[in-house]
């Protein structure tokens, strides 16, 4: 009776793994082409404005990659990708702690690695994906001042709010994953929350202690 069974759904079962996947919902706002676009021109033609003062002051890119790229970067969910197991077992005031120590960190980074950077030779290349899937990679290039070609790629993903970015990928290095690399492994040895002070200490200038 069971192989009877199995007979008769067979060609219900074969023509649902043909039919087309249902459409995912509309996403609000710009596609991650556009947004990812507009913000990093928006972005690099800020800091060309105020390029004195950002050399002066390295804070001051930080700001601006704060006001400008803050909208569109899904921090929380960077956040839980790096710290993957270990975000389980955290508890509601380390996740707190850990989301805005790693936003600040990357800040400094991908802050640090802008400052050479000019609006001017920002190219976004063509799209290649399927935004079905909820997720996509818009890459860029950006010209050095001596013409090298410098690959900037962001990771964005589907949320009720629009696209938002959660991986910047610069080089060919991911920040979050090399992040995750590197934290997983500090985690393990000497816990989640002297790795959080440990953040901390370095977003305020302050010397990292060893040990």
């Amino acid at each position: 009776m069971m192989r009877s069974l199995v007979f008769r759904l067979a060609p219900f079962v074969l023509a649902c793994a043909v039919l087309p996947a249902a459409a995912a919902e509309p996403v609000p706002g710009p596609a991650p082409q556009e947004l990812i676009e507009a913000t990093a021109r928006r972005l690099l033609e800020a800091l060309d404005a105020s390029r004195d003062a950002a050399r002066q002051d390295p804070k001051r890119v930080q700001q601006l990659v704060d006001e400008i790229l803050l909208p569109h970067f899904d921090s929380d969910y960077s956040a839980r990708l790096v710290l993957g197991k270990h975000w389980r077992n955290a508890t509601p005031e380390q996740r707190r702690r850990f989301i805005d120590a790693f936003y600040q960190s990357l800040l400094r980074n991908y802050g640090s690695a802008l400052a050479e950077f000019t609006a001017d030779r920002l190219v976004v290349l063509p799209f290649r994906g399927d935004l079905s899937s909820g997720q996509a990679t818009v890459r860029t290039e950006v010209k050095r001042s001596d013409g090298t070609r410098v690959p900037v790629n962001y990771t964005v993903r589907a949320t009720p709010a629009g696209w938002k970015a959660w991986d910047v990928t610069i080089e060919g290095i991911s920040y979050v994953r090399n992040f995750r690399n590197d934290v997983g492994a500090e985690v393990d040895q000497r816990g989640l929350d002297a790795v959080i002070e440990r953040l901390e200490r370095e977003n305020r200038g302050a010397p990292a202690r060893s040990g």
